[in-house]
């Protein structure tokens, strides 16, 4: 039998973890085998909306996992004062005095540095 086309992070991903794991439980002989896979069935029963961001939307909601977050510069609140530049250990944040900044997402190591120094708030992160 042929194995399902899908990449390492998509929700049939998701969809067979949970099917293993109540295999796993169900047909374990000892209890540690019973027992493993409950934290994995229980984040996917209560979180399973946390999951579906991660997953499918590439978005991570509560703001923590690095590597799905962005970092924005509103050029309207952007007064171009460059410490935010100044800031970035990456150098990912480019701009001239007095005009607006902007943050190229590919450079950016996503510390969070700039949104520490920009006094106008206009830094964002999603």
């Amino acid at each position: 039998m042929k194995e399902p086309e899908y990449s390492a992070m998509s929700p049939a991903v998701a969809k067979a973890v949970e099917e293993l794991a109540a295999f796993i439980k169900e047909n374990s002989l000892c209890g540690l085998g019973q027992t493993a896979p409950n934290p994995v069935l229980s984040t996917l029963r209560y979180f399973r909306d946390e999951y579906v961001e991660h997953i499918v939307n590439k978005r991570c909601p509560a703001g923590v996992c690095r590597a799905l977050l962005t970092y924005q510069i509103d050029p309207v609140k952007c007064r171009g004062c460059t410490a935010c530049a100044r800031a970035c250990p990456a150098g990912a944040i480019m701009g001239s005095v007095k005009n607006p900044h902007k943050i190229d997402n590919e450079k950016c190591i996503k510390c969070g540095s700039c949104i520490e120094k920009c006094r106008f708030d206009a830094v964002s992160r999603t």
